[in-house]
């Protein structure tokens, strides 16, 4: 099958960066994906706010240029490829996309469609913001408290994909290559050897096991954090924490465990702050500093000061501890810089408690080049596919974050105004509706309708 043809709608103009700046015409062309399985459903709402919104703050002035792309098994069923060169390619010219869920194949074809975008457009950012509106239901007890941004490093990490299966090549030939250069780490891997196999499997048998021959089976993965990659991942992180007067910054880790990965990763974090951001931030590694040269009560009133001052704070937590404070402490978190795992675990954590990952929003962003993906977050839910049902939110607050990604704030506060508006009003999707008391269950394309009639 061949690839799809794109033809730009008549009228609009491409975004373009320069000097790290984006130059955003009134008529911008920005490709959409509309994603499969209940993709089309919360595409078709969510447009229409877009659409709405834009009109009803710019009055004719500004309008988007939407050009559909392709993607997941629309694009495979159509032209027999599951992410088309064309698609990509429009994703580069353009810089600006958003995109509704999409499938992953199963047992072949590309490991994530997500993560390939990701890769291929060196996307290195996924920003997550996390804050609740009135009366979405909780299973917290205040998640009014939960107001915070989390900045996931997008390319790295064990999300890079480097795994070999076990009893492959590539599996053996790494662990041939640890026993020779590396033997104490080798040692370490569990079953890396087969005579350390068949003495567990004659543990086995000694308490009533069947006998098997047993040979090697490692999987292995690598788990790449570079220098450069972490500079630029919290370098976005700050910058964003000073020009919207957050209070801080937190550099989540498990650099106990993980030292020349994890560890690295808070100390370069730390290292960012203070050499890019002088006289704009203080650390907790200045504050260790003031205290072993003049104690720790000099230590504590220098950070006070520099608090008042209005600089950022800049810390760091362990990933593990970070899981628990963000449900017991959430208003001490504000803005949160992480490795790829722990923003996953993180960030679906958070969603939970300010309505669940059905209304979360994201994007995926360089902020070098200016490409941007903004995306739902959510999967695909075919179960649902066609039926008018599900919660559009989540869609529809990523390109909110899309219009405040251009400069267009205005049109953005008025969808976040009227999300607001229409939750209160309890006028909901069928997920709200059977956790909240006295609501209204409406379809997927009534909810787009609350929110216009809110804007």
């Amino acid at each position: 099958m061949a690839e799809p043809t794109l033809t730009p709608p008549p009228g609009g103009a491409p975004i373009r960066i320069a000097n790290g700046r984006l130059t955003v015409p009134d008529n911008p062309i920005i490709p959409f994906i509309e994603g499969d399985g209940t993709g089309p459903d919360i595409w078709r709402a969510a447009v229409r706010v877009f659409d709405a919104a834009v009109e009803k703050v710019y009055k004719g002035r500004r309008k988007i240029h939407w050009l559909e792309v392709f993607a997941g098994e629309k694009s495979n069923n159509r032209f027999g490829t599951w992410l088309p060169d064309a698609t990509v390619q429009a994703c580069r010219d353009y810089l600006v996309s958003i995109k509704g869920p999409l499938t992953t194949p199963v047992g072949g074809g590309i490991r994530s469609l997500n993560v390939a975008l990701r890769q291929m457009l060196d996307l290195y950012v996924c920003l997550r913001p996390v804050r609740w509106f009135r009366g979405v239901p909780s299973p917290v007890r205040h998640p009014e408290k939960v107001d915070m941004v989390i900045f996931r490093e997008n390319t790295e990490d064990i999300y890079a994909g480097i795994e070999y299966a076990a009893g492959s090549d590539g599996a053996r030939k790494l662990l041939e290559f640890l026993a020779t250069t590396d033997p104490k780490s080798f040692d370490k891997i569990r079953f890396g050897t087969k005579a350390k196999a068949e003495a567990w499997q004659r543990q086995l048998e000694a308490i009533g096991a069947p006998h098997r021959d047993v040979d090697v089976a490692v999987g292995i993965g690598i788990k790449p954090v570079s220098q450069l990659g972490t500079e630029r991942l919290v370098h976005s992180a700050v910058s964003y924490a000073i020009e919207n007067r957050r209070k801080s910054v937190t550099l989540v880790h498990k650099g106990n465990i993980m030292k020349f990965t994890e560890g690295a990763f808070r100390n370069w974090g730390y290292e960012v702050a203070e050499q890019f951001f002088p006289g704009k931030v203080y650390t907790w590694e200045q504050w260790e500093r003031t205290k072993a040269a003049q104690g720790e009560a000099a230590a504590n009133a220098k950070q006070k000061a520099a608090l008042a001052e209005g600089k950022v704070l800049i810390k760091d937590s362990i990933a593990d501890i970070t899981l628990q404070q963000v449900l017991t402490r959430p208003d001490e978190f504000d803005v949160i810089a992480t490795l790829n795992l722990n923003g996953d675990y993180l960030s679906d954590a958070l969603a939970a408690q300010v309505g669940g990952i059905g209304i979360a929003p994201g994007g995926n962003i360089n902020y070098l080049t200016g490409h941007a993906v903004f995306e739902a977050t959510h999967g695909t839910a075919p179960k649902y596919a066609n039926q008018d049902k599900v919660n559009p939110g989540s869609v529809i607050l990523s390109g909110e974050m899309m219009l405040r990604y251009l400069g267009w704030t205005e049109a953005a506060d008025a969808i976040i105004a009227a999300m607001d508006q229409a939750i209160a009003a309890k006028k909901v999707t069928y997920d709200f509706a059977r956790l909240m008391e006295g609501a209204t269950e409406i379809k997927c394309s009534q909810f787009a309708d609350e929110l216009i009639r809110h804007l």
